[in-house]
């Protein structure tokens, strides 16, 4: 006796993970808004006339109004799923992913290379804030004049040559990564020649800049490795990636 196979719409529906419910999205909030709380920070969960509870994200200039149901949907599409675990974990991503103030970007800003756009195709500067594990970028707000910016930036870059890395060999290519924030690692190409100074330390090969190249996948580990093993590793990882000859790192443009 043989089974029926299930339709394409009964494996769907098998495959797609429940939808959050607004009540259960609430509880969440009840634990992890005051887990996040920070000075200037308001986290709080209101109720509005015609469309129920609403999320209440704001610090400074940014601010973010959010009905439970929207998000609940959002969450629901992006595979939070019913777990309360699971649940609490993609409500504090979300938090921790709101936009960053142009005064935390100053005070707190680390460059990094970031993908110019979603093809992934090429990278540049960016101003990021390391919030729990992740880097979430700055865009500047609609008040942020040049100064702002330069400054913000000028900052990050500071920030960025002072951060400690561990620097591991497998072969002939070197990994870099930042000690505490490893989507911090490519800060560390703002600082060429003390990297530079740690690889030849290292032995890597005759970490002559002429043959270097990096191979940089933003919020990831730094590959660096002669043009010939970085050409190859380049083509055999199996995510997006961009191979950087040593030289051309001073001509990468902010984003």
């Amino acid at each position: 006796m043989t089974g029926a196979v299930p339709g394409p719409t009964r494996l769907l529906s098998r495959l797609r993970a429940a939808p959050v419910a607004v009540d259960d999205l609430r509880r969440a909030c009840d634990e992890v808004l005051p887990r996040l709380a920070a000075p200037g920070l308001r986290l709080a969960v209101v109720t509005e006339r015609g469309t129920g509870p609403v999320l209440v994200v704001e610090e400074a200039e940014r601010g973010l109004r959010v009905p439970l149901a929207d998000l609940a949907e959002d969450l629901s599409d992006a595979g939070a799923g019913t777990g309360h675990d699971g649940l609490v974990a993609a409500l504090t991503a979300w938090v921790l992913s709101r936009p960053v103030p142009d005064a935390v970007a100053s005070a707190a800003g680390v460059a990094v290379l970031q993908w110019t756009d979603r093809r992934r195709v090429a990278v540049g500067w960016r101003v990021v804030v390391p919030r729990g594990g992740v880097a979430v970028p700055w865009t500047p707000s609609p008040r942020a004049d040049r100064r702002v910016v330069e400054r913000a930036r000028a900052g990050a870059v500071v920030r960025a040559t002072a951060l400690e890395g561990v620097l591991r060999l497998e072969g002939p290519v070197a990994l870099w990564s930042a000690a505490r924030h490893p989507a911090l690692s490519t800060a560390a190409l703002a600082a060429p020649a003390r990297l530079l100074d740690r690889l030849r330390a290292a032995g890597v090969g005759r970490a002559d800049p002429g043959d270097l190249h990096v191979v940089v996948t933003p919020d990831s580990p730094l590959a660096c490795a002669g043009a010939a093993v970085a050409a190859r590793l380049a083509g055999e990882t199996g995510e997006a990636c961009v191979r950087l000859p040593w030289t051309g790192l001073p001509r990468l443009r902010w984003l």
